[in-house]
């Protein structure tokens, strides 16, 4: 059982995600303003968090940097209307673990809750002890810190899961469905761009030259490998 914030102003929604949550076996407790939103965080400690962007008393997005400051390995659902790339892209650079658009299918938010608490919970009992060491990349999954030529690299949560799965089995070519079934852990048809986005984020931030990858390969019509050439 996992205790689960619901942050969302609209009452329907926040009372069906309540609903369909707490048929997981958790619970569930929701917040229809930031200021509300706040005082439940000081008075516990979440397993996951499920934020909707359009807030009465505030930014979403700036609430999800504030919270990502001060507990970085909660995991973050956000949950909204805005369903541009851009808007996808805003909120994962905030730190979201996913995103979710409006109208969503009950099955597809249980999917994502699921996947979230799992990864969670998995990256809890990480060993101490593994670190991997591929060319000039360094992961500690300890310390849940990532290096390139010993310069430290800031990845959001899934960014580094995707990396460390990735690296876990170098040259292995993954189609983007069983990357999120891999990283993710659930398989939907049509959300391609959620691993799209995710490798040029990486690619950014751990790529010499970003535009030639050395580091993370792109295998044409078939998927993404983790396979460094001797000069990465």
């Amino acid at each position: 059982m996992a205790d689960v914030l619901v942050i969302e102003d609209q009452a329907d929604i926040a009372n069906l995600v309540r609903l369909h949550v707490e048929m997981l076996g958790h619970q569930v407790q929701c917040c229809d303003t930031l200021a509300y939103a706040r005082k439940a965080r000081r008075e516990r400690d979440w397993a996951l968090m499920v934020l909707d962007l359009s807030l009465p008393d505030g930014d979403g997005l700036e609430f999800c940097r504030e919270v990502r400051r001060s507990d970085p390995g909660l995991p973050i659902l956000v949950l909204t209307a805005r369903s541009t790339e851009y808007d996808r892209v805003r909120g994962l650079d905030t730190g979201a673990a996913d995103y979710l658009t409006k109208p969503f299918g009950v099955l597809e938010l249980q999917a994502r809750v699921r996947a979230l608490l799992r990864r969670a919970a998995l990256a809890a009992r990480e060993p101490e002890h593994e670190v991997i060491e591929i060319a000039s990349l360094r992961l500690d999954l300890a310390r849940r810190e990532a290096s390139v030529s010993e310069r430290k690299v800031d990845l959001t949560a899934t960014e580094f899961e995707l990396l460390v799965f990735l690296a876990r089995q170098p040259g292995v070519v993954f189609s983007r469905q069983q990357l999120l079934s891999g990283v993710w852990g659930y398989q939907y048809e049509g959300y391609e761009h959620t691993v799209n986005s995710h490798i040029n984020r990486l690619r950014a931030k751990v790529e010499a030259d970003p535009a030639r990858p050395r580091l993370i390969r792109t295998v044409w019509g078939v998927g993404y490998k983790f396979e460094p050439d001797q000069a990465a």
